[in-house]
């Protein structure tokens, strides 16, 4: 399954990502600090989605109340919903 997901309060603006077998794969960030979110996206890819949510869920930025590893974790949890 693929999903797109509109990011907010981040310097990102946009994830892209693939669910299969309930890991996460292909997780591209669109915007944001570039080095980083590929950093972030090669350490999440092929973990499990409840791996990631306990790991990333709640990392703030700037005091911006989320971050862009929050933003993925908040677009997981949309689609677990």
């Amino acid at each position: 399954m693929h999903k797109t997901y509109k990011t907010n309060k981040t310097c990102s603006v946009q994830i892209d990502f693939d669910i299969e077998d309930n890991k996460l794969y292909n997780v591209k960030f669109t915007g944001g600090c570039n080095g980083n979110l590929k950093g972030i996206a090669a350490l999440v890819e092929g973990q499990d989605i409840n791996t990631v949510k306990e790991k990333l869920k709640g990392i703030d930025c700037k005091g911006r109340g989320t971050s862009c590893p929050d933003q993925l974790v908040k677009a997981l949890e949309e689609i677990s919903n």
